[in-house]
């Protein structure tokens, strides 16, 4: 699935998961709008309003590629960027999500990274950001170890994962970094104990690391030293950490009030849609800035989710 208008001119002050749930809900509607002229049979009419596809026309406005539905159908041919490559610093945050085993995220990975290329018709992006489930950085909290001799609980409830399986993902991303693909790597949500205990097992090292405040702007004097020591830049997010639920995703593109009429209301309900459980594997978001001006010339999101046989990837 993807979402997102393609330039944007000013920053959204939105937690993540908000503007994630519009751009893909706009980009629904947008996608089965259909001209004028094929409703009313006025060619001329500019001024007819465009009326929407009914949820039997899914496949008018989605594509297949062997087992994987593009909601909506994505065109590649179209330049990503205005400008040569050098003018923009591309940044990718990549969200690994709950219950997903660390087997899988090497795929992943990639075929998040993919995508954006594919998007922005580009070959590298400048900085690539991970975020794990089950962690999320608190200011009060910091200084503990309750999660880093094994798993343990998120601030959020989720499962954190141990940092056999953290340091095995990164291995993944220090590769595509040796490809070329990538030209600094980041993490997200890393106090200075869980650094500290990151860190030696790394071959690259994060150049970033980025953290929720929260509601306030106080970031704790231990990691501003550890970070600075360790040549480490903060920076500072409002992502949420649960981004897209399996309930919302159902939601999303189900048969319902607000849904985009693909998936059948409930996994077992028999009402034209596809029927299955719904699983969301992954979320990117990607912002392109142009470097001498500031301006954030292309924003969006791919995510992928998997419905019984079927792969399903939302930018």
């Amino acid at each position: 699935m993807s979402g997102g208008p393609s330039v944007i001119r000013k920053l959204t002050s939105d937690k993540s998961n908000v503007e994630l749930l519009n751009a893909l809900r706009s980009n629904f509607v947008a996608a089965q709008q259909i001209e004028p002229s094929h409703t009313n049979g006025a060619p001329h009419d500019t001024h007819a309003v465009p009326q929407r596809l009914s949820y039997s026309d899914y496949t008018t406005w989605t594509s297949k590629q062997d087992d994987t539905l593009y909601v909506p159908a994505i065109d590649f041919s179209v330049p990503g960027l205005t400008e040569d490559r050098d003018q923009y610093d591309i940044t990718v945050k990549l969200f690994y999500l709950p219950g997903i085993p660390t087997s899988r995220r090497c795929a992943h990975t990639r075929e998040a990274i993919d995508l954006v290329l594919k998007e922005l018709r580009v070959d590298s992006i400048d900085l690539l950001i991970v975020s794990f489930p089950g962690i999320s950085f608190d200011a009060d909290d910091e200084g503990e170890e309750e999660l880093l001799d094994g798993e343990g609980e998120g601030n959020d409830g989720e499962t954190a994962p141990d940092m056999d399986s953290i340091v095995q993902t990164w291995r993944t991303l220090e590769l595509l970094q040796e490809k070329g693909m990538i030209s600094q790597l980041g993490l997200a949500e890393f106090d200075s104990e869980r650094l500290a205990k990151f860190l030696p097992q790394t071959k690259i090292r994060p150049s970033v690391d980025q953290i929720n405040v929260k509601d306030c702007c106080v970031v704790p004097k231990s990691l501003i030293l550890y970070a600075k020591q360790e040549g480490i830049e903060l920076l500072t997010h409002n992502d949420c950490t649960d981004i897209l639920p399996p309930g919302t995703t159902r939601d999303l593109l189900s048969r319902g009030e607000k849904g985009a009429g693909i998936l059948a209301a409930t996994a077992t309900a028999d009402d034209g849609g596809l029927k299955g459980d719904i699983e969301p594997q992954w979320v990117v978001k990607y912002t392109a800035v142009v470097k001498d001006r500031g301006v954030i010339e292309n924003k969006g999101y791919f995510a992928l989710a998997e419905v019984g046989s079927y792969i399903r990837p939302v930018d």
